[in-house]
């Protein structure tokens, strides 16, 4: 069974249409006891990070959360998702997050060519990196994923596992173990990110 944290942040249905799609029993729950005894877990999200690490924390699922990683559980991190599994973000103040993944998010504001778009919005080609992740064994360097954006996360060599060209290399994914972050959305990545999310279900 696969746990999908529902916190009041996050694209639930899209992303549970997709796992239904591909087979995976999952079920959308805040519960902590559903969620401690799930195979693995996806953290969605869409907003602000100061206002979902808030959420999260008084749902009481954040201690949760990094107690199931640390534990070995297989954790993904979906977007905004993704970016709370750093250690800090820089988006409208300073915020601690769940501090899974070293690095942190800031603007892309001042950092891509200006005549860019901010939020980057659509379709980009992945560059693998670091070798060819297991969260990625369905899928080749190149593939196109749909990201939606203003922050990204840097300082985070060590577990990038793939970037797309926006003005500059913006960071696509991270890994660390047992745990994972996209900041793209596969539930909306088309037959792409059904195999990333088919691969995760794997792990």
């Amino acid at each position: 069974m696969l746990a999908i944290i529902d916190y009041g942040v996050g694209n639930l249905f899209s992303l549970q249409c997709s796992l239904n799609k591909i087979g995976v029993e999952n079920v959308v729950t805040s519960d902590v006891e559903v969620i401690k005894n799930a195979d693995r877990i996806i953290l969605p999200g869409v907003g602000a990070f100061g206002d979902a690490v808030k959420k999260l924390r008084e749902s009481g699922m954040f201690e949760v959360v990094i107690d199931e990683a640390k534990k070995g559980k297989p954790l993904m991190g979906i977007c905004l998702g993704m970016q709370m599994l750093f250690e800090k973000s820089y988006e409208y103040g300073e915020y601690e997050g769940l501090g899974l993944i070293k690095g942190e998010i800031v603007s892309l504001k001042g950092r891509i060519p200006e005549e860019l778009d901010i939020p980057h919005m659509g379709w980009n080609a992945l560059k693998l990196h670091n070798g060819k992740n297991e969260l990625f064994k369905y899928i080749n360097e190149g593939d196109c994923v749909y990201f939606v954006h203003s922050y990204f996360g840097v300082e985070c060599d060590e577990a990038l596992i793939a970037s797309a060209e926006y003005g500059i290399d913006v960071t696509a994914a991270v890994a660390k173990n047992n745990v994972y972050g996209c900041q793209f959305h596969p539930e909306k990545s088309g037959d792409v990110g059904l195999k990333i999310l088919k691969a995760f279900c794997e792990i």
